[in-house]
């Protein structure tokens, strides 16, 4: 499993199940927007969130490397595995060809540190 960190600082944002899709989701090259009856769900770059828009920031994102079959089953999971072992908070997204991963910036070394015990383990 091989998987990459990218550069910027992303945020996680709220807002009301009706709400209309905001131009600043769009202002970076990576963005994430899903809607249920309950809420619009943005992950995009932090500093286009508007100050009054409830969000938690500060997150990295990790790239699985991709594409990953649809009919492969297991590989999530076996990333996320050492991160909660950790004690890492994440915040997964998966599109047509790969997962991603947000983790803390904060908690950025914890996350690798984990990561690479995992890989360690399995190169034994």
């Amino acid at each position: 499993m091989r998987f990459r960190v990218h550069s910027g600082r992303w945020a996680v944002s709220k807002l009301g199940p009706d709400a209309a899709v905001p131009d600043w989701a769009w202002t970076a090259g990576f963005a994430s927007l899903t809607r249920t009856p309950s809420e619009l769900s943005i992950v995009c770059a932090e500093n286009a969130v508007p100050e009054e828009v409830q969000s938690e920031k500060g997150w990295v994102r990790l790239e699985l490397e991709g594409p990953i079959p649809f009919n492969l089953t297991g590989v999530l999971h076996a990333f996320l595995e050492p991160l909660a072992q950790a004690g890492v908070p994440v915040f997964a997204l998966s599109t047509f060809n790969t997962d991603w991963v947000l983790v803390p910036e904060s908690r950025l070394e914890d996350a690798l540190s984990a990561l690479r015990r995992m890989m360690d383990a399995r190169t034994e």
